[in-house]
């Protein structure tokens, strides 16, 4: 398959921080045991699919170009996504939450270009491009799914996560390598198995990414769409598992009318769900997320907003009311009758203004941390932000004046201004002083020994998200995971098996009516007494060819492979059925 690369300008758009967790597709890492895993299950879900499935699956399977007998090449996908305004990054495994939101956010689809080993072909726990490129790229054809996606990723990314959530993360990661790889001893697995479930009995209160990462989990993974008596499947979860996209429908697993409350439902990625939302729309899907959104210190900003950023312990952002962003890692806050009064970073920290980075504040500027009162004047009704030239010179707040400003709640900044800056609107943003001491009553903030003081303005935090205002102003490139996937191994018998499922996959592809497939037939049962897939792929060719001979004594033999492997009994008969049902239509 040609795998040339196509550009596609919104992979020219991405951040650097992004573009670290890309890595290329190499085609030719995929077997031919690779290809055939993709085609059965590409073939059962199609056909099942039809049936239970959004409309949009089968429209957008066109509209993506994902064909069913291929394996997708992620350039070839990338040439056909742009016509709807989307692309395509092949990644590693699982990426951490906020990364993969925001690729979201630059309609970018994240796509694991690992497959799923046979032994795991109905379902596995680490992503991969059956779960991605079958799943989640067909239903971004419907233009309103699609909005709702990365309208999704935008806002998803400003979630403040808890230290525990990148824990979880990680846990999970590992499980899903693990799970997935060949001959992992059971204890391995039973190892990070208890870690998950550790980490899920003990994360406390759910941080705003936990919350958002399950209407994640209930929507663009596991989400129905309809009604509760007669719900259509749109979730990439179920789309890419042809175990649990028959399972969700049988009245094992209770179905429920979808609202907000799912933000508190957890899930377990390594069992089947034992519930599932059920949406009446997707332009509900995005009422609900504005409704999750209106309760994100995104949005809300506050004493609160500025706790849950110290409780990260990582990298965000507050805006304040004139628009003076500050990106760093939030150690304290001062706080009085409910209101923040002062706030402290530690270690680099930038100040911005509508995501840009202001001149002359980046983390140079600021290397150890950066703090500053919030909040209006004692005893004054006008905030700094709202004083005209007349009011700022009656109190003397003027370049070269030596001012002592009282703050409500205590803060005291006493120093000599040098110079001020104001944002479009002509409100003073920032304040620096020289020979500047700051108190909130016994206790120093900041005295003249330590250098200049930039002083903050704004008189309440709007907003308080995850990650920088301006990207560019921190090095972000260090986010990699611990762990990697594992690939399957080389062996003697398994490059053997390779050669027979590529001999099989010539034949069909090329027509080939004349080559025995006897012998072939005769090589599997053989040496490779186990495998059961080449033999359902030898059984459609030979109905095909109407050899009834060699046809029933392959059915005998996989009769007799269901009752030596009842595990995958149910595999063959699928396969079968696919095969004789088409017959019979």
């Amino acid at each position: 398959m040609n795998s040339t690369i196509e550009s596609n300008p919104l992979l020219d758009r991405l951040p650097k921080h992004l573009k670290q967790f890309i890595k290329p597709q190499d085609y030719s890492d995929y077997t031919p045991i690779n290809q055939a895993v993709w085609r059965y299950v590409m073939r059962k879900n199609v056909d099942y699919l039809s049936k239970v499935a959004h409309s949009s699956y089968l429209q957008g399977l066109k509209k993506t170009g994902i064909e069913i007998d291929n394996i997708p090449s992620m350039y070839g996908m990338n040439r056909i996504l742009t016509e709807i305004g989307w692309a395509a990054v092949a990644v590693d495994g699982f990426i951490p939450p906020n990364a993969f939101m925001e690729f979201q956010a630059y309609n970018v689809l994240v796509i694991a270009s690992d497959i799923r080993q046979l032994e795991h072909i109905e379902y596995t726990p680490a992503p991969d491009i059956i779960h991605e490129g079958a799943g989640h790229a067909p239903i971004i054809a419907n233009p309103e799914y699609a909005e709702y996606l990365r309208r999704f990723g935008e806002i998803g990314c400003k979630a403040i996560s808890s230290d525990k959530d990148y824990q979880m993360y990680e846990a999970i990661r590992l499980l899903s390598i693990v799970k997935e790889a060949e001959d992992t001893p059971q204890a391995t697995i039973d190892a990070a198995e208890k870690a998950v479930e550790d980490l899920q009995n003990n994360m406390g209160e759910l941080s705003e990414m936990a919350q958002i990462r399950n209407l994640h989990w209930w929507t663009v993974e596991y989400g129905l769409i309809g009604t509760v008596e007669n719900p259509k499947i749109y979730g990439a979860g179920l789309l890419s598992s042809i175990g649990e996209s028959a399972h969700c429908m049988t009245n094992e697993v209770k179905k429920i009318p979808y609202d907000i409350s799912a933000a508190n439902q957890s899930f377990d990625i390594t069992k089947l769900q034992p519930q599932l939302y059920v949406t009446p729309d997707f332009a509900y899907l995005s009422l609900v997320l504005e409704e999750f959104a209106n309760k994100m210190a995104l949005r809300t900003g506050g004493l609160s907003g500025i706790e849950k950023l110290i409780d990260s312990n990582a990298l965000g952002t507050i805006e304040l009311s004139t628009g003076l962003q500050i990106s760093g890692i939030f150690s304290s806050v001062i706080e009085h009758e409910g209101k923040p009064i002062y706030i402290q970073t530690t270690g680099k920290t930038a100040l911005a203004y509508r995501e840009k980075e202001l001149v002359g504040h980046g983390t140079l500027t600021h290397p150890e941390g950066f703090g500053s009162p919030i909040g209006k004047l004692e005893g004054i009704n006008l905030a700094i932000e709202d004083m005209s030239p007349k009011d700022l010179n009656a109190y003397d707040i003027l370049e070269s004046k030596t001012v002592k400003l009282e703050f409500e709640g205590g803060i005291t900044v006493e120093g000599e201004i040098i110079t001020g800056s104001r944002n479009l609107q002509g409100e003073i943003i920032l304040i620096r002083f020289k020979n500047c001491t700051v108190t909130h009553g016994e206790k120093i903030l900041f005295q003249p020994e330590w250098g200049i003081y930039d002083m903050a303005v704004g008189k309440k935090v709007i907003s308080a998200f995850s990650g920088p205002a301006d990207v560019n102003s921190f090095d972000l490139i260090s986010h990699v995971p611990t762990s990697k996937t594992i690939k399957a191994k080389h062996t003697a018998e398994r490059d053997d098996l390779e050669v027979l499922y590529q001999t099989i996959r010539n034949i069909r592809e090329t027509k080939d009516t004349e080559t025995s497939l006897a012998p072939i037939f005769d090589k599997l049962r053989t040496i490779h007494p186990n495998d059961w897939l080449l033999a359902v792929e030898i059984t459609e060719l030979l109905n095909d060819r109407k050899e009834p001979q060699l046809l029933q004594e392959i059915m005998v033999y996989l009769d007799q492979l269901k009752v030596k492997r009842p595990e995958v009994a149910h595999l063959i008969t699928g396969g079968l059925d696919l095969i004789f049902d088409k017959e019979k239509a």
